[in-house]
C-alpha cells in the first residue's frame, strides 16, 4: 500500500510499515512544516493513504469534502512509539484492505471506517 505518514505518527511506525513492504513517504522527509492542504494534495496526486494524528484532517476531508485517497486518523495523543506500532499493526492486519479511499478514525481501541469522498 502507498502511504503518506504525517510527522506525529513517528519514525518507528514509518519503519515498521516499510518493513511490512508498504511504500511509505514521510512528511518529515519532505518538509515537517508542510501545510495540511499540501499534504492532502500530494497524497491525492500519488494515490497515498494519509496516516496522521492531526485532527485537522477530519475537518479538511470529512466535513469540507476535499478529495483524498484515504485517511487513517490515529487518536493516540499520549502513546509511545511501541504502542503506536502495535495499534497500526492490528489495524493493518484486520482492516488494511478496507482503508484506501476511506476516512478512518482509531480511538480508544475502536476503528470507525467511513465512506470515502
Amino acid at each position: 500500500m502507498k502511504l503518506l505518514a504525517d510527522v506525529g505518527v513517528g519514525k518507528a511506525v514509518e519503519d515498521w510499515l516499510r518493513a511490512q513492504g508498504h511504500d511509505v513517504l514521510a512528511v518529515r522527509d519532505l518538509d515537517p512544516r508542510l501545510p495540511d492542504e499540501e499534504i492532502l494534495e500530494q497524497a491525492v496526486r500519488e494515490h497515498r493513504l494519509i496516516l496522521t494524528m492531526d485532527k485537522d484532517f477530519g475537518e479538511l476531508v470529512h466535513r469540507s469534502g476535499k478529495r483524498h485517497a484515504g485517511v487513517l486518523l490515529l487518536r493516540l495523543e499520549a502513546a509511545d512509539s511501541r504502542t503506536k506500532v502495535e495499534v497500526v499493526r492490528r489495524i493493518f492486519e484486520r482492516h488494511g484492505t478496507k482503508l484506501p479511499g476511506k476516512f478512518a478514525v482509531y480511538r480508544r481501541g475502536r476503528l470507525r471506517i467511513r465512506k470515502g469522498v
